[in-house]
């Protein structure tokens, strides 16, 4: 004859049938659901004994045991007072439960379901709402950012925004310019849109050695190139002569 396997509250025998053990003590799923059961945090209705909790981000299974002969035993240890039972699942965050339908996005009204989700305050948000409500926007694309990006004259853009102008490079971490609101890596500057110095005829870029630049009528010079054509000697803030394409200090300007 098998021994009396019984529900602790109301004595009725478990034998064959689904019960929950909490604290040591065998109850079954009736008992459990009147006694015992944790309440949701949002509707405030008990989260019963057929349901299983999830801690959010972590599926927990269901584990049962094993057959013995004609009699099968299926119960559940518990962990922090939460049962894991085959049914209706229930989310467990912050050491509270929750229904599944009842832990919803506070935007979209949505439940999370096993979904990643932000939090505000006591609010909680899918990573959509959570992006359109909160998230900085691509001061290019106007796309919400959502990781890395970086800021470039107070404003943010994505990382894989901040491009050359000409080439397409991404320039964040590499040395860039700026020019009538476009950035341009330093090779495309140079290339495409630097003036070039009327005396040496390499690009003015501003990098590198002299970033000074004397612009007279449509010409512009390096600081360090705008230098006498006859005797060198250096004319920026002095007085000259620019003939026929050149310049010339005062002095040389009247041997001409």
């Amino acid at each position: 004859m098998t021994d009396r396997f019984d529900c602790y509250y109301c004595r009725d025998n478990l034998h064959g049938k689904k019960y929950v053990k909490k604290d040591e003590k065998h109850v079954c799923t009736k008992c459990f659901d009147k006694l015992c059961a944790n309440t949701c945090a949002e509707c405030k209705r008990p989260i019963g004994a057929d349901a299983k909790v999830r801690a959010q981000s972590f599926l927990l299974y269901s584990c049962f045991g094993s057959q013995k002969g004609f009699l099968t035993r299926i119960f559940i240890d518990f962990s922090l007072d939460c049962c894991f039972l085959s049914g209706s699942q229930n989310v467990e965050y912050k050491n509270k439960l929750w229904h599944e339908e009842c832990f919803t996005c506070f935007e979209c009204k949505q439940p999370i379901r096993t979904q990643s989700f932000l939090a505000k305050g006591d609010d909680i948000f899918c990573v959509p709402c959570h992006d359109k409500k909160f998230a900085k926007k691509c001061f290019h694309c106007k796309q919400a950012i959502t990781s890395g990006g970086i800021s470039y004259q107070d404003q943010p853009w994505h990382s894989e925004c901040f491009v050359c102008q000409t080439c397409r490079k991404p320039l964040a971490g590499s040395r860039f310019t700026s020019h009538e609101n476009h950035v341009y890596c330093v090779d495309c500057y140079k290339t495409d849109v630097a003036k070039k110095c009327h005396g040496c005829k390499n690009p003015i870029t501003g990098f590198g050695h002299g970033t000074n630049v004397v612009n007279y009528e449509q010409y512009s010079w390096h600081e360090y190139c705008f230098n006498c054509k006859k005797c060198s000697l250096s004319l920026a803030n002095k007085r000259f002569v620019f003939n026929q394409d050149h310049i010339y200090c005062s002095d040389c300007a009247k041997k001409l």
